[in-house]
Protein backbone atom coordinates (compact mmCIF):
# COMPACT_ATOMS: atom_id res chain seq x y z
CA UNK A 1 0.00 0.00 0.00
CA UNK A 2 1.11 3.55 -0.31
CA UNK A 3 1.25 4.21 3.48
CA UNK A 4 3.61 1.98 3.79
CA UNK A 5 6.36 3.41 1.43
CA UNK A 6 5.24 6.81 2.55
CA UNK A 7 5.66 6.09 5.68
CA UNK A 8 9.16 4.74 5.25
CA UNK A 9 10.55 7.46 3.23
CA UNK A 10 9.15 9.57 5.95
CA UNK A 11 11.12 7.95 8.70
CA UNK A 12 14.40 8.23 6.30
CA UNK A 13 13.74 12.22 6.22
CA UNK A 14 12.58 12.41 10.07
CA UNK A 15 15.98 10.84 11.10
CA UNK A 16 17.90 12.83 8.50
CA UNK A 17 16.00 16.39 9.65
CA UNK A 18 15.43 15.35 13.73
CA UNK A 19 11.66 15.81 12.45
CA UNK A 20 8.90 13.99 13.20
CA UNK A 21 8.42 11.34 10.57
CA UNK A 22 4.59 13.25 10.53
CA UNK A 23 5.77 16.10 9.22
CA UNK A 24 6.60 14.48 6.10
CA UNK A 25 3.43 12.60 5.30
CA UNK A 26 1.58 15.23 3.40
CA UNK A 27 4.79 16.45 1.58
CA UNK A 28 5.53 13.43 -0.35
CA UNK A 29 3.38 12.31 -2.90
CA UNK A 30 3.54 9.73 -6.28
CA UNK A 31 3.95 10.45 -9.02
CA UNK A 32 1.90 10.69 -11.71
CA UNK A 33 2.64 7.94 -14.59
CA UNK A 34 3.72 8.52 -18.00
CA UNK A 35 2.64 5.65 -20.38
CA UNK A 36 5.68 5.07 -22.47
CA UNK A 37 8.64 5.98 -19.69
CA UNK A 38 9.99 5.39 -16.30
CA UNK A 39 9.20 7.38 -13.79
CA UNK A 40 10.49 7.38 -10.00
CA UNK A 41 7.41 6.52 -7.34
CA UNK A 42 7.54 9.19 -5.16
CA UNK A 43 8.53 13.01 -4.77
CA UNK A 44 9.33 16.16 -2.78
CA UNK A 45 9.69 19.33 -3.09
CA UNK A 46 11.96 21.10 -1.27
CA UNK A 47 9.97 24.19 -1.25
CA UNK A 48 7.12 22.61 0.39
CA UNK A 49 10.03 21.74 3.35
CA UNK A 50 11.09 25.63 3.11
CA UNK A 51 7.50 26.64 3.24
CA UNK A 52 6.81 24.61 6.39
CA UNK A 53 10.01 25.96 8.52
CA UNK A 54 11.84 22.57 8.12
CA UNK A 55 14.58 23.75 6.10
CA UNK A 56 15.82 27.35 5.73
CA UNK A 57 14.10 29.55 2.96
CA UNK A 58 17.22 31.19 1.61
CA UNK A 59 19.52 29.82 -0.08
CA UNK A 60 19.66 27.19 -3.54
CA UNK A 61 16.97 24.86 -3.53
CA UNK A 62 18.68 22.55 -5.72
CA UNK A 63 21.73 22.71 -3.49
CA UNK A 64 19.25 21.76 -0.54
CA UNK A 65 17.96 18.97 -2.33
CA UNK A 66 21.38 17.35 -3.17
CA UNK A 67 22.22 18.04 0.54
CA UNK A 68 19.12 16.23 2.01
CA UNK A 69 19.67 13.49 -0.38
CA UNK A 70 23.44 12.88 0.58
CA UNK A 71 21.66 12.09 4.29
CA UNK A 72 19.25 9.38 2.63
CA UNK A 73 20.60 6.18 2.44
CA UNK A 74 19.31 3.60 -0.04
CA UNK A 75 17.99 0.15 1.42
CA UNK A 76 15.77 -2.72 0.85
CA UNK A 77 12.58 -0.77 0.01
CA UNK A 78 14.03 2.36 -1.28
CA UNK A 79 16.31 1.65 -4.49
CA UNK A 80 17.08 4.93 -6.06
CA UNK A 81 17.14 8.28 -4.57
CA UNK A 82 17.60 11.41 -7.14
CA UNK A 83 16.83 15.17 -7.33
CA UNK A 84 15.85 17.63 -10.30
CA UNK A 85 15.26 21.12 -9.85
CA UNK A 86 14.78 21.47 -6.08
CA UNK A 87 12.96 17.89 -6.21
CA UNK A 88 13.46 14.97 -4.57
CA UNK A 89 12.60 11.59 -6.11
CA UNK A 90 12.43 7.92 -4.96
CA UNK A 91 12.27 4.95 -6.49
CA UNK A 92 11.09 2.10 -4.75
CA UNK A 93 11.85 -2.24 -4.83
CA UNK A 94 9.93 -3.20 -7.81
CA UNK A 95 9.02 -6.48 -5.93
CA UNK A 96 7.85 -5.33 -3.10
CA UNK A 97 5.98 -2.32 -4.52
CA UNK A 98 4.16 -4.95 -6.36
CA UNK A 99 3.72 -7.22 -3.44
CA UNK A 100 2.03 -4.35 -1.06
CA UNK A 101 -0.12 -3.08 -3.32
CA UNK A 102 -1.37 -5.93 -4.74
CA UNK A 103 -2.02 -8.00 -0.80
CA UNK A 104 -5.47 -6.18 0.03
CA UNK A 105 -7.25 -8.23 -2.60
CA UNK A 106 -6.41 -11.27 -1.33
CA UNK A 107 -7.36 -10.64 2.01
CA UNK A 108 -10.70 -9.95 1.17
CA UNK A 109 -9.61 -5.96 1.60
CA UNK A 110 -11.13 -4.75 -1.44
CA UNK A 111 -13.41 -2.08 -0.26
CA UNK A 112 -10.74 -0.74 2.22
CA UNK A 113 -7.81 -0.31 -0.28
CA UNK A 114 -6.43 3.37 0.32
CA UNK A 115 -8.25 4.18 3.08
CA UNK A 116 -6.05 3.39 5.71
CA UNK A 117 -3.47 6.13 4.52
CA UNK A 118 -1.75 8.28 7.01
CA UNK A 119 -2.39 10.83 4.38
CA UNK A 120 -6.34 10.54 5.34
CA UNK A 121 -5.99 10.13 8.70
CA UNK A 122 -4.98 13.70 8.81
CA UNK A 123 -8.69 14.70 7.51
CA UNK A 124 -10.83 15.64 10.48
CA UNK A 125 -13.94 13.23 10.57
CA UNK A 126 -17.18 13.39 12.32
CA UNK A 127 -20.52 14.46 11.42
CA UNK A 128 -21.38 16.23 8.11
CA UNK A 129 -24.46 17.65 7.17
CA UNK A 130 -25.19 18.05 2.91
CA UNK A 131 -27.96 19.86 1.60
CA UNK A 132 -28.86 19.24 -2.26
CA UNK A 133 -31.33 18.54 -4.84
CA UNK A 134 -34.05 20.65 -3.11
CA UNK A 135 -36.57 20.83 -5.54
CA UNK A 136 -39.51 22.96 -5.55
CA UNK A 137 -43.00 20.83 -4.79
CA UNK A 138 -45.62 20.60 -6.94
CA UNK A 139 -43.56 20.52 -9.86
CA UNK A 140 -42.11 18.24 -11.84
CA UNK A 141 -38.22 17.45 -11.30
CA UNK A 142 -36.77 19.69 -13.82
CA UNK A 143 -33.71 18.50 -15.40
CA UNK A 144 -31.71 21.96 -13.96
CA UNK A 145 -31.97 20.14 -10.28
CA UNK A 146 -29.49 17.30 -11.83
CA UNK A 147 -26.43 19.05 -10.80
CA UNK A 148 -27.18 19.57 -7.63
CA UNK A 149 -28.60 16.31 -7.14
CA UNK A 150 -25.03 14.28 -8.44
CA UNK A 151 -22.73 16.91 -6.75
CA UNK A 152 -24.35 16.27 -3.55
CA UNK A 153 -24.58 12.51 -3.99
CA UNK A 154 -20.68 12.42 -4.56
CA UNK A 155 -19.81 14.39 -1.92
CA UNK A 156 -21.72 12.47 0.59
CA UNK A 157 -20.51 9.59 -0.37
CA UNK A 158 -16.91 10.70 -0.58
CA UNK A 159 -17.13 11.79 3.54
CA UNK A 160 -19.26 8.46 3.97
CA UNK A 161 -16.04 6.80 2.28
CA UNK A 162 -13.57 8.56 4.44
CA UNK A 163 -15.39 7.71 7.47
CA UNK A 164 -17.60 10.36 8.31
CA UNK A 165 -21.10 10.06 9.87
CA UNK A 166 -23.21 11.86 6.85
CA UNK A 167 -26.82 12.96 6.95
CA UNK A 168 -28.42 13.47 3.58
CA UNK A 169 -30.99 16.10 3.66
CA UNK A 170 -32.86 17.79 1.00
CA UNK A 171 -34.65 20.56 1.25
CA UNK A 172 -37.63 20.68 -0.23
CA UNK A 173 -39.12 24.16 -2.12
CA UNK A 174 -42.45 23.91 -0.07
CA UNK A 175 -43.75 27.25 1.06
CA UNK A 176 -44.59 30.73 -0.15
CA UNK A 177 -47.04 32.63 -2.57
CA UNK A 178 -46.61 29.85 -5.30
CA UNK A 179 -48.83 27.22 -2.84
CA UNK A 180 -51.27 30.06 -2.60
CA UNK A 181 -51.83 30.10 -6.38
CA UNK A 182 -51.80 26.43 -6.43
CA UNK A 183 -54.09 26.04 -3.57
CA UNK A 184 -56.73 28.23 -5.01
CA UNK A 185 -56.08 27.32 -8.49
CA UNK A 186 -56.87 23.65 -7.64
CA UNK A 187 -60.15 24.87 -6.12
CA UNK A 188 -60.64 26.26 -9.49
CA UNK A 189 -59.57 23.87 -11.77
CA UNK A 190 -58.72 21.13 -10.19
CA UNK A 191 -59.57 17.18 -10.58
CA UNK A 192 -59.16 14.52 -8.51
CA UNK A 193 -59.30 12.09 -10.94
CA UNK A 194 -56.50 13.71 -13.08
CA UNK A 195 -54.51 13.85 -9.71
CA UNK A 196 -54.48 10.04 -9.42
CA UNK A 197 -53.71 9.48 -13.05
CA UNK A 198 -50.64 11.83 -13.62
CA UNK A 199 -50.31 13.73 -10.22
CA UNK A 200 -47.33 16.73 -10.74
CA UNK A 201 -48.60 17.18 -14.98
CA UNK A 202 -51.54 18.02 -13.64
CA UNK A 203 -50.63 20.48 -10.31
CA UNK A 204 -48.27 21.30 -13.68
CA UNK A 205 -51.22 22.58 -15.83
CA UNK A 206 -52.92 23.41 -12.57
CA UNK A 207 -50.37 26.12 -11.85
CA UNK A 208 -50.05 27.14 -15.17
CA UNK A 209 -53.42 28.21 -15.90
CA UNK A 210 -53.79 29.83 -12.47
CA UNK A 211 -50.74 31.85 -12.90
CA UNK A 212 -52.35 33.06 -16.03
CA UNK A 213 -55.39 33.91 -15.07
CA UNK A 214 -53.86 35.80 -11.99
CA UNK A 215 -52.06 38.25 -14.25
CA UNK A 216 -54.91 40.12 -15.38
CA UNK A 217 -58.09 38.86 -13.03
CA UNK A 218 -57.61 40.66 -9.07
CA UNK A 219 -60.53 38.38 -8.19
CA UNK A 220 -57.62 35.35 -8.51
CA UNK A 221 -54.73 37.25 -7.32
CA UNK A 222 -56.67 37.83 -3.76
CA UNK A 223 -58.08 34.48 -3.98
CA UNK A 224 -54.20 32.99 -4.21
CA UNK A 225 -53.43 35.50 -1.08
CA UNK A 226 -56.08 34.20 1.06
CA UNK A 227 -55.07 30.82 0.45
CA UNK A 228 -51.46 31.43 1.29
CA UNK A 229 -52.98 33.57 4.63
CA UNK A 230 -54.78 30.20 5.03
CA UNK A 231 -51.86 27.73 5.44
CA UNK A 232 -49.87 30.47 6.88
CA UNK A 233 -52.51 30.25 9.72
CA UNK A 234 -52.82 26.82 9.48
CA UNK A 235 -56.30 26.60 9.01
CA UNK A 236 -56.81 22.49 8.40
CA UNK A 237 -58.52 22.48 5.06
CA UNK A 238 -55.72 24.50 3.62
CA UNK A 239 -53.03 22.86 5.13
CA UNK A 240 -54.72 19.31 4.45
CA UNK A 241 -54.23 19.87 0.59
CA UNK A 242 -50.57 21.17 0.77
CA UNK A 243 -49.72 18.02 2.64
CA UNK A 244 -51.62 16.28 -0.09
CA UNK A 245 -49.20 18.48 -2.95
CA UNK A 246 -46.13 17.55 -0.76
CA UNK A 247 -46.91 14.07 -0.13
CA UNK A 248 -47.38 13.46 -3.95
CA UNK A 249 -44.23 15.14 -4.73
CA UNK A 250 -41.62 13.43 -2.38
CA UNK A 251 -43.11 10.19 -4.09
CA UNK A 252 -42.47 11.26 -7.49
CA UNK A 253 -39.07 12.18 -6.75
CA UNK A 254 -38.19 9.22 -4.94
CA UNK A 255 -39.01 7.20 -8.17
CA UNK A 256 -36.59 9.60 -9.59
CA UNK A 257 -33.94 9.40 -7.20
CA UNK A 258 -34.14 5.47 -7.05
CA UNK A 259 -33.32 5.61 -10.84
CA UNK A 260 -30.18 7.56 -9.86
CA UNK A 261 -29.02 6.03 -6.94
CA UNK A 262 -29.52 8.70 -5.09
CA UNK A 263 -31.52 8.51 -1.28
CA UNK A 264 -31.87 11.07 1.64
CA UNK A 265 -31.87 10.42 5.35
CA UNK A 266 -34.24 13.66 5.99
CA UNK A 267 -36.75 15.05 3.80
CA UNK A 268 -37.16 18.62 5.20
CA UNK A 269 -38.44 21.75 3.77
CA UNK A 270 -38.91 25.76 4.40
CA UNK A 271 -42.67 25.10 5.66
CA UNK A 272 -40.59 23.54 8.61
CA UNK A 273 -39.09 26.99 9.82
CA UNK A 274 -41.87 29.32 9.81
CA UNK A 275 -42.38 29.64 13.34
CA UNK A 276 -38.67 29.72 14.03
CA UNK A 277 -37.82 32.80 11.50
CA UNK A 278 -39.74 34.91 13.25
CA UNK A 279 -38.05 33.58 16.12
CA UNK A 280 -34.72 34.30 14.76
CA UNK A 281 -36.53 37.98 13.90
CA UNK A 282 -36.89 38.73 17.69
CA UNK A 283 -33.18 37.35 18.71
CA UNK A 284 -31.82 39.70 16.00
CA UNK A 285 -34.22 42.86 17.22
CA UNK A 286 -32.56 41.81 20.91
CA UNK A 287 -29.14 41.28 19.74
CA UNK A 288 -29.80 45.24 18.56
CA UNK A 289 -28.78 43.76 14.97
CA UNK A 290 -32.17 44.61 13.24
CA UNK A 291 -32.20 47.46 11.81
CA UNK A 292 -35.68 49.55 9.82
CA UNK A 293 -34.54 50.59 6.27
CA UNK A 294 -36.50 53.81 4.51
CA UNK A 295 -38.50 51.33 2.74
CA UNK A 296 -40.07 50.01 6.31
CA UNK A 297 -38.11 46.42 5.54
CA UNK A 298 -36.27 45.21 8.31
CA UNK A 299 -32.56 44.11 7.60
CA UNK A 300 -29.02 43.37 8.97
CA UNK A 301 -25.92 45.56 8.34
CA UNK A 302 -23.17 43.70 7.09
CA UNK A 303 -20.88 46.49 5.89
CA UNK A 304 -17.29 46.39 7.52
CA UNK A 305 -17.53 49.85 8.57
CA UNK A 306 -21.13 49.59 9.88
CA UNK A 307 -22.49 52.15 7.77
CA UNK A 308 -25.08 50.53 6.29
CA UNK A 309 -22.95 50.29 2.59
CA UNK A 310 -23.95 46.07 2.48
CA UNK A 311 -27.15 45.08 4.15
CA UNK A 312 -29.54 42.20 3.99
CA UNK A 313 -32.90 42.42 4.21
CA UNK A 314 -34.59 39.68 6.51
CA UNK A 315 -37.95 41.17 6.92
CA UNK A 316 -40.74 42.49 4.38
CA UNK A 317 -42.38 45.86 5.37
CA UNK A 318 -45.95 43.86 6.32
CA UNK A 319 -43.91 41.89 8.53
CA UNK A 320 -43.52 38.32 6.81
CA UNK A 321 -40.01 36.59 6.77
CA UNK A 322 -38.08 36.03 3.77
CA UNK A 323 -36.26 32.66 2.18
CA UNK A 324 -32.80 33.65 4.17
CA UNK A 325 -34.11 34.39 7.15
CA UNK A 326 -35.73 30.65 6.96
CA UNK A 327 -32.42 29.48 6.23
CA UNK A 328 -30.91 31.35 9.62
CA UNK A 329 -33.67 28.98 11.45
CA UNK A 330 -32.70 26.34 9.31
CA UNK A 331 -28.95 26.31 9.85
CA UNK A 332 -29.81 26.59 13.93
CA UNK A 333 -32.21 24.05 13.96
CA UNK A 334 -30.07 22.01 12.64
CA UNK A 335 -27.24 22.53 14.38
CA UNK A 336 -29.00 22.22 17.59
CA UNK A 337 -30.73 18.88 16.40
CA UNK A 338 -27.76 16.92 14.43
CA UNK A 339 -24.86 18.64 15.96
CA UNK A 340 -22.85 18.22 12.76
CA UNK A 341 -19.26 19.34 12.82
CA UNK A 342 -19.94 20.87 9.29
CA UNK A 343 -22.88 21.40 6.58
CA UNK A 344 -22.44 21.49 3.27
CA UNK A 345 -24.67 23.19 1.18
CA UNK A 346 -24.67 22.04 -2.64
CA UNK A 347 -26.35 24.98 -5.32
CA UNK A 348 -26.17 26.76 -8.57
CA UNK A 349 -23.31 29.96 -8.47
CA UNK A 350 -26.28 32.19 -8.59
CA UNK A 351 -26.56 31.79 -5.04
CA UNK A 352 -23.03 32.38 -3.73
CA UNK A 353 -23.78 35.95 -2.33
CA UNK A 354 -27.05 34.31 -0.50
CA UNK A 355 -24.96 32.04 1.45
CA UNK A 356 -22.08 34.60 2.07
CA UNK A 357 -24.65 36.56 3.64
CA UNK A 358 -26.17 33.85 5.56
CA UNK A 359 -22.99 32.72 7.08
CA UNK A 360 -22.48 36.07 7.80
CA UNK A 361 -25.45 36.58 9.68
CA UNK A 362 -25.29 33.70 11.75
CA UNK A 363 -21.09 34.30 13.02
CA UNK A 364 -22.64 38.40 13.95
CA UNK A 365 -25.46 36.42 15.69
CA UNK A 366 -22.58 34.29 17.65
CA UNK A 367 -22.35 30.94 16.11
CA UNK A 368 -18.87 30.46 15.63
CA UNK A 369 -19.76 27.25 13.92
CA UNK A 370 -20.81 29.01 10.95
CA UNK A 371 -17.15 28.91 10.32
CA UNK A 372 -17.72 25.15 9.17
CA UNK A 373 -20.55 26.12 7.13
CA UNK A 374 -19.83 26.12 3.51
CA UNK A 375 -21.24 26.52 0.10
CA UNK A 376 -20.11 24.35 -2.82
CA UNK A 377 -21.43 26.66 -5.94
CA UNK A 378 -21.72 24.94 -9.76
CA UNK A 379 -21.99 26.28 -13.10
CA UNK A 380 -25.17 25.53 -15.61
CA UNK A 381 -25.86 23.39 -18.35
CA UNK A 382 -26.57 24.51 -22.10
CA UNK A 383 -27.92 22.62 -24.28
CA UNK A 384 -29.66 19.92 -22.57
CA UNK A 385 -32.44 18.63 -24.88
CA UNK A 386 -33.49 15.35 -26.59
CA UNK A 387 -34.68 14.59 -30.06
CA UNK A 388 -38.57 15.81 -29.08
CA UNK A 389 -36.59 19.85 -28.71
CA UNK A 390 -36.17 21.82 -25.31
CA UNK A 391 -35.71 19.68 -22.42
CA UNK A 392 -37.55 20.32 -19.20
CA UNK A 393 -37.84 16.97 -17.06
CA UNK A 394 -35.26 14.99 -16.15
CA UNK A 395 -37.01 12.14 -16.53
CA UNK A 396 -36.79 13.15 -20.19
CA UNK A 397 -33.34 13.09 -20.07
CA UNK A 398 -32.71 9.69 -18.20
CA UNK A 399 -35.20 7.76 -20.51
CA UNK A 400 -33.48 9.14 -23.51
CA UNK A 401 -29.81 8.00 -22.12
CA UNK A 402 -31.42 4.79 -21.53
CA UNK A 403 -32.80 4.62 -25.05
CA UNK A 404 -29.63 6.02 -26.80
CA UNK A 405 -27.54 3.60 -24.78
CA UNK A 406 -29.54 0.24 -25.63
CA UNK A 407 -29.60 1.40 -29.40
CA UNK A 408 -25.77 1.70 -28.85
CA UNK A 409 -25.41 -1.63 -27.23
CA UNK A 410 -27.89 -3.43 -30.00
CA UNK A 411 -25.07 -1.92 -32.82
CA UNK A 412 -22.11 -2.97 -30.79
CA UNK A 413 -20.57 -6.44 -31.84
CA UNK A 414 -19.05 -7.12 -29.02
CA UNK A 415 -21.95 -6.65 -26.52
CA UNK A 416 -23.03 -9.87 -24.55
CA UNK A 417 -25.70 -11.33 -23.55
CA UNK A 418 -27.38 -9.97 -20.70
CA UNK A 419 -31.03 -10.94 -18.33
CA UNK A 420 -31.83 -7.62 -18.39
CA UNK A 421 -30.26 -4.95 -21.10
CA UNK A 422 -32.40 -1.93 -20.15
CA UNK A 423 -31.28 -1.88 -16.66
CA UNK A 424 -27.59 -2.06 -17.86
CA UNK A 425 -28.42 0.65 -20.79
CA UNK A 426 -29.64 2.80 -17.85
CA UNK A 427 -26.94 2.45 -15.48
CA UNK A 428 -24.19 2.72 -18.41
CA UNK A 429 -26.63 5.93 -19.59
CA UNK A 430 -26.20 7.62 -16.03
CA UNK A 431 -22.38 6.45 -15.54
CA UNK A 432 -22.25 8.81 -19.12
CA UNK A 433 -24.00 11.30 -17.44
CA UNK A 434 -21.76 11.70 -14.63
CA UNK A 435 -18.43 11.77 -16.36
CA UNK A 436 -19.63 14.28 -18.46
CA UNK A 437 -20.97 17.03 -15.76
CA UNK A 438 -17.76 16.06 -13.48
CA UNK A 439 -14.75 15.87 -15.85
CA UNK A 440 -14.08 20.12 -15.53
CA UNK A 441 -14.41 22.47 -12.49
CA UNK A 442 -17.84 22.45 -10.96
CA UNK A 443 -18.06 26.11 -11.08
CA UNK A 444 -18.14 26.28 -15.01
CA UNK A 445 -20.81 25.69 -17.54
CA UNK A 446 -20.77 23.10 -19.82
CA UNK A 447 -22.16 22.23 -23.04
CA UNK A 448 -24.24 18.85 -23.26
CA UNK A 449 -23.54 16.75 -25.80
CA UNK A 450 -25.22 13.67 -26.45
CA UNK A 451 -23.00 11.95 -29.19
CA UNK A 452 -20.04 12.58 -26.77
CA UNK A 453 -21.13 11.48 -23.81
CA UNK A 454 -22.32 8.10 -25.19
CA UNK A 455 -19.01 7.12 -26.74
CA UNK A 456 -17.52 3.81 -25.57
CA UNK A 457 -13.96 4.98 -26.70
CA UNK A 458 -12.56 8.21 -24.85
CA UNK A 459 -13.18 9.65 -21.72
CA UNK A 460 -16.98 8.93 -20.96
CA UNK A 461 -18.57 6.89 -18.10
CA UNK A 462 -19.43 4.14 -20.64
CA UNK A 463 -15.64 3.72 -21.26
CA UNK A 464 -15.27 3.11 -17.22
CA UNK A 465 -18.22 0.68 -17.46
CA UNK A 466 -17.40 -1.39 -20.52
CA UNK A 467 -13.44 -1.28 -19.39
CA UNK A 468 -15.01 -2.92 -15.31
CA UNK A 469 -17.44 -5.28 -17.26
CA UNK A 470 -14.69 -6.57 -19.10
CA UNK A 471 -12.35 -6.85 -16.12
CA UNK A 472 -15.38 -8.67 -14.45
CA UNK A 473 -15.58 -11.09 -17.58
CA UNK A 474 -11.77 -11.33 -17.65
CA UNK A 475 -11.90 -12.49 -13.62
CA UNK A 476 -15.20 -14.62 -14.26
CA UNK A 477 -13.26 -16.73 -17.55
CA UNK A 478 -10.54 -17.69 -15.18
CA UNK A 479 -12.02 -18.34 -11.89
CA UNK A 480 -10.41 -21.79 -11.49
CA UNK A 481 -7.19 -20.14 -11.58
CA UNK A 482 -6.43 -20.28 -8.02
CA UNK A 483 -5.13 -16.13 -7.13
CA UNK A 484 -4.96 -16.49 -3.56
CA UNK A 485 -1.11 -16.73 -4.08
CA UNK A 486 1.09 -15.14 -6.68
CA UNK A 487 4.77 -14.17 -7.04
CA UNK A 488 5.05 -10.39 -7.44
CA UNK A 489 8.31 -11.25 -9.47
CA UNK A 490 6.27 -11.95 -12.49
CA UNK A 491 4.50 -8.64 -12.81
CA UNK A 492 8.05 -6.30 -13.17
CA UNK A 493 7.53 -5.44 -16.75
CA UNK A 494 6.67 -1.52 -17.43
CA UNK A 495 2.57 -2.60 -18.64
CA UNK A 496 2.44 -3.98 -14.41
CA UNK A 497 4.67 -1.17 -13.17
CA UNK A 498 2.63 1.72 -14.58
CA UNK A 499 -0.50 0.15 -13.29
CA UNK A 500 0.68 -0.17 -9.82
CA UNK A 501 2.12 3.16 -10.02
CA UNK A 502 -1.05 4.63 -10.62
CA UNK A 503 -2.41 2.71 -7.73
CA UNK A 504 -0.59 4.32 -5.55
CA UNK A 505 -2.05 7.60 -6.17
CA UNK A 506 -5.39 6.31 -5.23
CA UNK A 507 -5.29 7.82 -1.41
CA UNK A 508 -3.77 10.93 -2.65
CA UNK A 509 -6.54 11.49 -4.90
CA UNK A 510 -9.22 11.19 -2.63
CA UNK A 511 -7.88 13.33 -0.23
CA UNK A 512 -7.64 16.20 -2.93
CA UNK A 513 -11.06 15.06 -3.06
CA UNK A 514 -11.90 16.01 0.41
CA UNK A 515 -9.94 19.17 0.35
CA UNK A 516 -11.41 20.70 -2.47
CA UNK A 517 -15.00 18.67 -3.08
CA UNK A 518 -14.04 18.54 -6.45
CA UNK A 519 -15.20 14.96 -8.56
CA UNK A 520 -12.76 15.79 -11.58
CA UNK A 521 -9.61 14.44 -9.27
CA UNK A 522 -11.58 10.87 -8.78
CA UNK A 523 -12.95 10.69 -12.51
CA UNK A 524 -9.52 11.75 -14.36
CA UNK A 525 -7.86 8.97 -12.22
CA UNK A 526 -10.15 6.19 -13.11
CA UNK A 527 -10.31 7.05 -16.73
CA UNK A 528 -6.40 6.95 -16.93
CA UNK A 529 -6.61 3.35 -14.80
CA UNK A 530 -8.89 2.69 -17.86
CA UNK A 531 -6.40 3.51 -20.11
CA UNK A 532 -3.85 1.60 -18.07
CA UNK A 533 -6.03 -1.25 -17.87
CA UNK A 534 -6.78 -1.79 -21.31
CA UNK A 535 -3.06 -2.13 -22.55
CA UNK A 536 -2.90 -4.46 -19.86
CA UNK A 537 -5.36 -6.05 -21.06
CA UNK A 538 -3.82 -6.32 -24.74
CA UNK A 539 -0.53 -7.14 -23.97
CA UNK A 540 -0.49 -9.21 -20.78
CA UNK A 541 -2.44 -12.12 -21.82
CA UNK A 542 -4.05 -14.81 -19.29
CA UNK A 543 -4.87 -17.47 -21.17
CA UNK A 544 -2.08 -19.71 -22.83
CA UNK A 545 -0.04 -18.33 -19.96
CA UNK A 546 1.78 -20.56 -17.57
CA UNK A 547 0.19 -21.09 -14.18
CA UNK A 548 2.40 -18.60 -11.89
CA UNK A 549 2.28 -15.35 -14.69
CA UNK A 550 -1.58 -16.28 -15.29
CA UNK A 551 -1.80 -16.11 -11.30
CA UNK A 552 -0.07 -12.48 -11.11
CA UNK A 553 -1.62 -11.14 -13.91
CA UNK A 554 -4.81 -11.73 -12.49
CA UNK A 555 -4.54 -10.57 -9.05
CA UNK A 556 -3.12 -6.91 -10.94
CA UNK A 557 -6.50 -7.07 -12.88
CA UNK A 558 -8.43 -7.86 -9.90
CA UNK A 559 -6.81 -4.76 -8.11
CA UNK A 560 -7.56 -2.89 -11.11
CA UNK A 561 -11.21 -3.79 -11.27
CA UNK A 562 -11.42 -3.26 -7.52
CA UNK A 563 -10.47 0.57 -7.28
CA UNK A 564 -12.34 1.40 -10.06
CA UNK A 565 -15.65 0.14 -8.53
CA UNK A 566 -14.89 1.61 -5.15
CA UNK A 567 -14.32 4.91 -7.10
CA UNK A 568 -17.16 4.50 -9.28
CA UNK A 569 -19.39 3.90 -6.34
CA UNK A 570 -18.19 7.41 -4.72
CA UNK A 571 -19.25 8.94 -7.69
CA UNK A 572 -22.76 7.48 -7.60
CA UNK A 573 -22.44 4.94 -10.20
CA UNK A 574 -23.72 1.29 -10.31
CA UNK A 575 -21.02 -1.01 -12.11
CA UNK A 576 -21.97 -3.67 -14.09
CA UNK A 577 -20.44 -6.77 -14.38
CA UNK A 578 -21.29 -7.45 -18.11
CA UNK A 579 -22.16 -5.41 -21.70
Amino acid sequence: MACFFRRTIAAKLGEALQQAEDAFIPALSAVPVLKKQQTADFRLSVSTLRINGILPSRGDVQVQAENLATQLKQDSVVEDISTDRGVISFKVNRKLLAQKLLEPFEKGQDEKFGLNSELLNTLKRGTTLVEYSSPNIAKKFHAGHLRSTIIGNFIANLKQTLGNNVIRMNYLGDWGMQFGLLGAGFGQFGSEEKLKQNPLQHLFEVYVRMNKEAEHNEDMKQAARDFFKQLEQHESQAVSLWQQFRQITVDEYQHIYKRLGVHFDIYSGESFHQDQAQEVVQQLQSQGLLKTSEKGTGVVDLSPAGDMNSVCTVLRSDGTTLYITRDIAAAIDRKEKYNFDEMIYVTDKSQVNHFNQLFQILLVMGHSWADRCQHVPFGLVQGMSTRTGEVVFLEDVLDEARARMLHNMSQAKTTKEMDNPEDTAEKVGISALLVQDFRGPLLSDYRFDWDRMLQAQGDTGVFLQYTHARLCSLLQRNADIDATTFDPSLLLEQTSMTILQHLLRYDEVLYQSAQDLQPKHLVNFLLKLCHLTASAHRELLVKGSPPDVAQARLRLFRGSCSVLANGMRILGMCPVDKM
